[in-house]
């Protein structure tokens, strides 16, 4: 099964950079509908990397973790890409998410492996 949890986050974290991929073709100064198609784009690959995420993991796991990919590289890419400034708020409020990301998973483990 820990292969199988293994890649069901691989599918999470991948859904979470495709949705981050999505908002940054969003704020590129392209065509509107060259903007759009990528935006379609990049959710549609999202849709399905979630999707496949959710066949091995919990919807917790698979949610928490698409969330917390998407929300670090997004602020990351606005800050490299469209230099936006990042507070330290920001960065406490991201490390907070991964540490509750870390505890989750390894929480769901302990709990598998107690059920075997």
């Amino acid at each position: 099964m820990e292969g199988s949890s293994g890649k069901g986050y691989a599918w999470a974290i991948s859904a979470g950079f495709n949705a981050a991929f999505a908002a940054v073709a969003a704020k590129f100064l392209l065509p509107p509908v060259i903007r759009y198609g990528l935006v379609v784009f990049f959710n549609v690959i999202m849709w399905g990397c979630y999707v496949n995420s959710l066949k091995a993991l919990s919807s917790l796991q698979a949610t928490v973790t698409n969330f917390a990919t998407n929300f670090l590289t997004s602020g990351l890419a606005g800050f490299f890409l469209f230099e936006e400034l990042l507070s330290f708020k920001w960065f406490a409020g991201a490390m907070i998410i991964v540490i509750g990301v870390l505890i989750l998973s390894k929480s769901s483990v302990e709990k598998r492996e107690k059920k075997d």
